[in-house]
């Protein structure tokens, strides 16, 4: 096994081998006295062990290790899911396993909580355990339409000119109205969609609408079959218009057409392509072009360009000559004129050079540019733009599939092990310090299974370009109706086949402001200003607050 594989599995195995002393009496489990004293009272009762073996604790400190040490391996299960399935969507391509599997895998954390919240016990325990579910359903979703939407305008704000974010551009600081981020159009589907995904939401609080006790048995199966089949229709849309996919592919393109042309330019060049103060260099940039214009007029016509970028097509992406041709054409000649002089070509290297490096504070290097290349080449594989002879020389396939079959397995069996024991862990805190376990579960479950997507959310915004910022908000949108259809499907199907009671008219109504807020917000426009960021903030808190107002000031609950 490869050293960085058994570091992994090392870490992964220590939290286990932490807590198996849970069993040889590091975690006192029949008496109420947690790992440490935290010299508040214990619960009365003692705790139940979890599959009978299991550390658990009644102390509040106590539990705060255990939600520590199991958040963090739903964070593992979370983690080698996303990287199982990216190595699967590699080996099978985009389409079915795009737009199908891969939604659902990357929910699969947070529906195996719910799913256990209301699966263990009796019938009395699961309604009380159920509240875990639904703050874990309701926290993701807030969290990812507050503080992660807002940190990424945040992050990827650019000055705004004509109602328009400019890429790359980022000189007005923290300008409530002057800088921010602009999405595409599809973005605005996205967004569209996901507000409409909460119907279901609305069909099973119908009883308590209309202040009726009856039928609310039936109202709970007939917003899951409506949910199931919102669940249904949405995987097979991704799977039929996989635009997602289809324009992160544009993306790659494009990039990878900068980083070949900058590696041509720089493989041609007798010196670097900038000075040290980040500036172009004249000097070298003048013989690059003298170079490159072959016959000598003073501009570089699209068939000098066409014989710089046709190398690009043998580093091991299949891009056609003529489109790569047209995209440095549309980047260089602003005077629209069919060519490139010799101050479009040094404003044109700067730009790309701006893009490639960023602020350049180190001398570039070829070894950059290949290194780009290369994972530009590994996001056209797990596109599917691959070409035969890409395909015919995938590195190691068989060893590929055998690690993605194993990452997915890793991750399904940690996320179904220990999704109990992490409710557990929550149900008891909640007992020990009686702050309600709704709270608990909203504010610390998603950030152990929805961290990792967070965070890549956060980097890919920071790139500071509308392609990249609608890519982003995009995957927000996504993972939001995911949790709206795959999610509530789970937790309608236990409140359903358990006969449990449904009595979430708080947290519906939470889910509910927040998706159609930020839903027609999304849906109705492209150029989102800083001063939208605050807004985004301002409803986590608020979201807090109105359940705590409605459940215990106003008796919804």
């Amino acid at each position: 096994m490869p050293p960085k594989m058994l570091l992994k599995t090392y870490l992964t195995l220590l939290p286990l081998l932490l807590l198996s002393g849970g069993a040889c009496g590091l975690l006192v489990t029949d008496r109420p006295l947690g790992l440490v004293s935290d010299g508040g009272s214990a619960a009365a009762g003692e705790c139940k062990q979890t599959y009978g073996f299991l550390p658990c604790t009644n102390t509040a400190l106590g539990n705060i290790f255990l939600i520590i040490v199991y958040g963090y391996l739903m964070y593992l299960a979370a983690t080698y899911l996303s990287s199982g399935s990216e190595l699967l969507l590699q080996l099978l391509g985009p389409g079915l396993i795009g737009g199908l599997f891969l939604p659902i895998l990357g929910a699969l954390p947070d529906a195996m909580l719910i799913l256990v919240s209301g699966l263990s016990g009796s019938v009395v325990e699961a309604q009380s355990q159920v509240s875990v579910g639904m703050g874990l359903l309701a926290g993701s979703t807030v969290m990812l339409l507050t503080v992660i939407w807002g940190t990424c305008v945040l992050v990827g704000k650019c000055d705004i000119q004509n109602s328009v974010a400019v890429d790359l551009r980022d000189t007005k600081g923290y300008s409530f109205t002057g800088s921010g981020v602009t999405t595409d159009v599809w973005t605005r589907y996205a967004a569209m969609i996901m507000a409409v995904s909460v119907i279901p939401f609305v069909v099973v609080q119908l009883p308590q609408l209309l202040h009726s006790s009856s039928g609310r048995h039936l109202t709970v199966l007939i917003a899951l079959v409506l949910s199931l089949s919102l669940l249904i229709s949405y995987c097979l849309y991704q799977v039929f218009q996989p635009w997602i996919q289809a324009r992160r592919l544009a993306y790659s393109k494009h990039k990878h057409v900068i980083s070949g042309v900058l590696k041509q330019l720089k493989m041609h060049a007798l010196g670097r392509l900038s000075t040290d103060q980040g500036t172009p260099n004249i000097e070298v940039l003048q013989k690059l072009f003298k170079r490159v214009d072959a016959n000598g007029d003073g501009h570089l016509s699209q068939s000098e360009l066409k014989a710089l970028v046709v190398g690009i097509t043998l580093d091991g992406v299949n891009l056609d000559e003529n489109d790569a041709v047209e995209k440095v054409m549309k980047d260089f000649d602003t005077s629209n004129d069919g060519k490139v002089d010799f101050e479009e070509f040094v404003a044109g290297v700067d730009k790309w050079l701006d893009e490639f490096y960023g602020p350049r504070v180190c001398p570039e290097s070829i070894s950059d540019f290949e290194h780009f290349q290369e994972q530009t080449k590994r996001e056209h594989y797990l596109l599917g733009d691959q070409s035969d002879e890409a395909t015919e020389g995938a590195e190691n396939p068989k060893w590929t599939s055998i690690k993605a079959a194993s990452l997915l397995l890793l991750g399904t069996a940690i996320a179904a092990a220990f999704a109990d024991p992490l409710v557990d862990a929550v149900d008891n805190f909640s007992t020990a310090t009686k702050i309600p376990a709704f709270f608990i579960s909203f504010v610390v479950l998603p950030l152990a299974t929805n961290s990792s997507e967070a965070v890549s959310a956060i980097i890919f915004a920071s790139r500071k370009k509308l392609r990249t910022a609608s890519l982003t908000f995009s995957e927000i949108y996504g993972a939001v109706t995911m949790n709206n259809v795959l999610c509530l499907s789970v937790f309608l199907g236990l409140v359903y086949a358990r006969g449990l009671r449904w009595d979430f008219s708080s947290e519906v109504l939470v889910i509910l402001i927040v998706c159609i807020v930020m839903g027609v917000f999304g849906g109705t426009r492209s150029t989102f200003p800083l001063w939208t960021s605050l807004l985004a903030f301002l409803l986590y808190p608020f979201s807090l607050a109105l359940v705590y107002v409605l459940d215990f000031k106003c008796g919804w609950s």
